[in-house]
C-alpha cells in the first residue's frame, strides 16, 4: 500500500510541469471570452493563431476620443453616421450625442475598442432643430431623423468631419473634412496629443475657418424662408465643377469632390497614428 502511494505520487509530480505548461499556452483577451495561444510558449502554428488575435489584445489600449467646439454662433445638434456593409463588421453608431449652445462643448468616446475594433463613420452639426425628440423631431439643415441625440437615416448633405478609427491599422486615425455632399458650415479637425506636424503632413490640422458660402454658385445655393444662404449643394460629387473649383480655391485642405485624394498634391486626407483623439470644431 505505501509502495503504491509512492507511484501515484511520483506520477503527480512528473505530470505537474505538463499541466503547468498548457495553462501558460493561452492568454485571455480582455473584454472577450476566448482564449488565444500565447506566442512565447507555443511553436509556429500556434504564433500564427496569436498574430490574427494581435487587434483585439491592442484595442485593450483603449480609445480616442472626439471633442466637438461650438463657434458657430447658432445652437447645434451634432449627428453622426456610420459606413455600413463592410467586410469586416459595420461600426457601431453613437447613441448619445451632445446638443451645444454657442460657444460650448463635449467630448465622446470613440467605440473602437469592442468588436469590430474599428470605427469609421461621419460627424455633422444639425441646425434649425426643433420638435419633441422621438416623434416630431426634426431639422431645417442635417435632418437625420426624429431622435435629437442620434441619427436614424444615412449620410447627409452638409459640412463633414470623417474619421476612420482602425486598431487593426498601425497608421489609423485616418481624418479629413468633407464638402463632397454640400457645404453647410465651415469645419476643422486638429488632432490632440500628437499636434507637430511632420514633413508628409500627418497630424495637420484639417479643413478651414473661413466662411464658403458667399462663394457658392448661384445655382447651387439653398435659402431658408427669410431668403438667406444657408447651404451650398454640390450637384455633382463625382466630378469637378463650378462649385468643386470654389470649395478647393478658398479650402484647399477639404474634399471638394469625391476623387480629388487622387489628384497630384492634393491635401484632403491625413493620419495621425500618435494621436489620443480630436477636436472637431464648427465655425
Amino acid at each position: 500500500m505505501k509502495r503504491l502511494r509512492e507511484l501515484l505520487l511520483a506520477a503527480v509530480l512528473c505530470l505537474m510541469p505538463a499541466v503547468a505548461s498548457a495553462g501558460a499556452a493561452h492568454a485571455a483577451v480582455p473584454g472577450d471570452s476566448r482564449t488565444v495561444p500565447a506566442a512565447a510558449t507555443v511553436g509556429a502554428p500556434e504564433a500564427s493563431a496569436a498574430t490574427v488575435a494581435a487587434p483585439e489584445a491592442s484595442a485593450a489600449a483603449g480609445a480616442h476620443t472626439v471633442t466637438f467646439v461650438n463657434r458657430s454662433g447658432k445652437k447645434l445638434w451634432i449627428g453622426s453616421t456610420v459606413n455600413k456593409g463592410e467586410p469586416d463588421g459595420d461600426s457601431k453608431n453613437l447613441k448619445s450625442l451632445p446638443v451645444l449652445k454657442p460657444g460650448q462643448s463635449a467630448t465622446v468616446t470613440i467605440p473602437e475598442d469592442k468588436a469590430p475594433y474599428h470605427w469609421r463613420g461621419k460627424f455633422f452639426a444639425r441646425q434649425g432643430c426643433s420638435g419633441t425628440s422621438g416623434s416630431t423631431f426634426h431639422c431645417a439643415i442635417g435632418d437625420c431623423g426624429v431622435f435629437a441625440q442620434r441619427c436614424t437615416t444615412g449620410e447627409q448633405s452638409v459640412s463633414l468631419a470623417e474619421f476612420n478609427f482602425d486598431q487593426k491599422d498601425t497608421a489609423a486615425p485616418w481624418y479629413d473634412v468633407s464638402y463632397v455632399n454640400a457645404f453647410s458650415l465651415p469645419i476643422t479637425i486638429a488632432p490632440k496629443g500628437a499636434e507637430k506636424v511632420t514633413e508628409n503632413g500627418s497630424c495637420s490640422q484639417q479643413g478651414c475657418r473661413e466662411d464658403l458660402l458667399p462663394y457658392c454658385p448661384k445655382a447651387d445655393r439653398q435659402h431658408n424662408s427669410a431668403g438667406k444662404t444657408v447651404l451650398c449643394v454640390n450637384p455633382s460629387r463625382d466630378a469637378t465643377s463650378a462649385y468643386s473649383d470654389a470649395i478647393k480655391k478658398h479650402c484647399p485642405k477639404a474634399y471638394a469632390w469625391s476623387k480629388q485624394d487622387q489628384e497630384t498634391g492634393n491635401k484632403t486626407m491625413r493620419q495621425c497614428a500618435n494621436c489620443k483623439g480630436f477636436v472637431v470644431t464648427f465655425w
